[in-house]
């Protein structure tokens, strides 16, 4: 009762601020705006901290505070009904260096997360189900509580800003397979975690309840030592390679800058074509990403370490599980604006835009096969809410083959021993559909609620399809 009388103040309120929000976008008058008005309409909530953050800039020191939090609420299916509070604090400080010190094309960039509420909401650390029980994850704030260390790292451009070089501690999603249009860091337009970074790159993580080889991605809020090489021929395209440790830092203060031959290495690559993106540019705009990964560690061998979990669970003996030596994949990611309501003056982009992502890997050592997603976002639609942002997306994800073949033949001979089945839903897929409406409520405050409906959470009919509702709040200050 106490969770739906909270989901209904804060829906209140939010409907309260959408109707003053909208009276706010009608008042055509001239200056000068009131106090108020000037108070929604700045970038902060606490403005320009009377003109610290304006001169401080000027100067080349640039910050930014970030609160997001969520209230995701399972109501139907999934593992079991009830929901919760997640939230996190970003806190990012990037420095010039020839504001600072006269010297061209440096940079340096520090963020740390403070993450906070209840947790998990989808699984626990182990793979076991806590709400939901799916792979994806439906709210893109569920991760462990922690106060740690995000992003440290130095840049420098060379070449009139075309080539680009940076190293430290990184996050690989802040630079590969990165949206341009439909979704960024400070604009998210869906909730679930696979829309914002595609659940197939987390293939390099240890499969639960198989023989664990300790590697990872470094996505965030997590990170590792690397090097990232950019070169920019025109504006318009780029090519980019990185190397990053094969193991993150998964520590509650994001500290351990570690290097090993035991954790490996991850090197990702990609390509790009970003068209028409200048206001003297016309035609509808359309970004085009290529690319692909490659960690160099060892990867338990998917049927193998299937079928011996099976046998030691049966109390028999197993054979050793063999190894692959690495693991790769390839992805590919279009966006494309499809109408555009103003030319390209209307500073909040309205119009209709269109994204898909499709992602693979080898089903011999990957949890995740084939990875597909897409969908679309509308900004603008309805009249007057001109920044306000409605979305749909749904993904496809796939399970490994040989994972399914090595059930179906432990099922097999269990029984043929008159034993019960040891894996009565096999392995297949994880589908999620999502709607949401992001309402701008002022310049730095957004609400945005969620609905999701996921199908075969885990990727098997194991767990009932999952329906979710999520309402988020954001805050720039």
């Amino acid at each position: 009762m106490r969770a739906k009388q909270l989901y209904a103040t804060v829906l209140g309120l939010w409907l309260a601020a959408l109707g003053v929000a909208s009276t706010l976008a009608q008042d055509n008058s001239a200056p000068p705006k009131s106090d108020f008005r000037q108070f929604l309409e700045r970038d902060y909530l606490f403005g320009d901290w009377g003109g610290l953050r304006t001169d401080l800039s000027h100067h080349g020191v640039d910050f930014e505070f970030f609160y997001g939090g969520s209230f995701p609420d399972n109501l139907a299916g999934g593992a079991r009904r009830g929901g919760l509070y997640e939230g996190a604090l970003l806190m990012m400080l990037d420095l010039d260096s020839e504001k600072l010190v006269g010297y061209e094309g440096g940079s340096v960039h520090v963020s740390s997360l403070w993450l906070s509420g209840e947790k998990p909401f989808s699984t626990h650390n182990d793979g076991t189900p806590a709400f939901v029980g799916d792979l994806n994850k439906v709210n893109l704030l569920d991760f462990p509580n922690a106060l740690r260390l995000w992003e440290l790292w130095y840049q420098q451009k060379f070449l009139a800003g075309k080539l680009a070089f940076k190293f430290g501690e990184l996050s690989i999603d802040r630079d590969f397979i990165v949206p341009d249009l439909y979704t960024s860091l400070g604009s998210v337009t869906l909730i679930n975690q696979t829309f914002f970074y595609p659940t197939l790159a987390f293939d390099v993580y240890d499969i639960p309840g198989l023989p664990a080889r300790h590697h990872g991605l470094a996505s965030t809020p997590n990170a590792a030592p690397g090097a990232l090489l950019r070169y920019n021929p025109v504006p318009q395209a780029y090519v980019q390679a990185a190397v990053y440790g094969g193991d993150p830092d998964q520590t509650y203060s994001g500290t351990r800058f570690n290097l090993s031959e035991s954790e490996a290495a991850l090197a990702y690559f990609e390509i790009g074509y970003h068209f028409n993106s200048q206001t003297n540019q016309p035609g509808l705009e359309g970004s085009y990403k290529l690319g692909g990964y490659y960690h160099t560690g060892s990867f338990v061998d998917i049927y193998d370490g299937v079928t011996a979990a099976f046998l030691s669970g049966a109390g028999l003996p197993a054979p050793p599980v063999p190894d692959h030596k690495g693991n790769y994949g390839i992805y590919f990611l279009a966006e494309q604006q499809l109408f555009r309501e103003t030319d390209k003056s209307d500073p909040a982009k309205q119009g209709l835009l269109g994204f898909f992502r499709v992602g693979a890997a080898p089903a011999d050592r990957n949890l995740a096969q084939l990875g597909i997603d897409g969908g679309l976002v509308y900004k603008g639609l309805i009249p007057n809410r001109d920044w306000d942002t409605i979305a749909f997306g749904a993904s496809y994800l796939q399970m490994s083959d040989d994972i399914r073949h090595a059930q179906r033949d432990a099922n097999a001979t269990a029984l043929a021993f008159g034993a019960p089945p040891p894996f009565p839903q096999l392995a297949d897929y994880e589908t999620v559909l999502e709607v949401s409406y992001k309402a701008q409520l002022t310049a730095w405050w957004t609400l945005q609620p969620s609905l999701q409906r996921v199908f075969h959470p885990g990727g098997s009919a194991a767990i009932p399809d999952a329906t979710v509702f999520i309402l988020q709040t954001t805050l720039r200050f």
